[in-house]
């Protein structure tokens, strides 16, 4: 299955135009795929996979160079460059990624992940999950000779740094961190089997800064930290 993914998604790669913008429809195996043009709200559930070394160092979709280790992933119609939030609907980890590249095109999946987003959701060693999937931020679209802001839903955004099941364990780390960090908390959550202790730092109202910050942390010596909405 791994290779069967690979393949399409190298075929996507020789098809596609790399100059076309994250609304241009494109064609894949000669199937047409529309982006949609706003994402306001957007949500949908299903499927998550990931795909990692065999593409390490290659053009992804919009012309960058995938990176395994960022926070990125693939969607077949949403706009490239939107962010997203991830909810591995399992295990109640979530993420935000940031859409970079085209893909999956296999039934039923709705979105690859890079190496670490899914290592983060526990995607890694399954290799897919049951995911739920909302954009976070509502970027106004390409047009040319133009320039747009991006717009952000009205939420907070926060650095996650570890998730524990054992209460003490978190308030340790809590207090750990709470000696170099701003807001250095404890959020509980369930899947609805099991609970969990998630340690967070910072909040900032924009999921820009929140992405700045994030980069901070993980300077600092935890290479795990990523951004999350609250």
């Amino acid at each position: 299955m791994r290779i069967f993914l690979c393949i399409l998604t190298c075929l996507f790669l020789l098809e596609s135009n790399p100059a076309y913008s994250g609304t241009t429809p494109y064609k894949v195996m000669g199937k047409w795929y529309y982006p949609i043009k706003t994402v306001r709200n957007f949500k949908q559930r299903g499927l998550a996979s990931w795909y990692g070394k065999k593409f390490h160092g290659r053009k992804t979709a919009n012309g960058e160079v995938y990176n395994m280790h960022a926070m990125t992933a693939a969607h077949k119609t949403l706009p490239l460059g939107v962010f997203v939030e991830v909810f591995n609907v399992s295990n109640g980890k979530n993420c935000i990624v940031r859409v970079n590249d085209r893909g999956p095109f296999i039934k039923n999946r709705i979105i690859d992940l890079s190496y670490k987003a899914a290592k983060i959701l526990g995607v890694d060693g399954p290799g897919t999950a049951k995911v739920m999937i909302k954009v976070v931020s509502d970027k106004k679209l390409y047009k040319t000779g133009q320039n747009y802001k991006r717009r952000y839903q009205k939420e907070y955004y926060t650095i996650q740094i570890a998730s524990f099941r054992d209460l003490g364990k978190a308030i340790t780390m809590r207090d750990l961190l709470d000696k170099t960090f701003r807001f250095a908390r404890i959020k509980k959550t369930s899947d609805g089997v099991d609970t969990f202790h998630r340690v967070r730092v910072g909040r900032s109202k924009t999921l820009d800064k929140a992405m700045e910050y994030e980069k901070t942390v993980v300077g600092m010596g935890y290479p795990d930290a990523f951004a999350v909405s609250e």
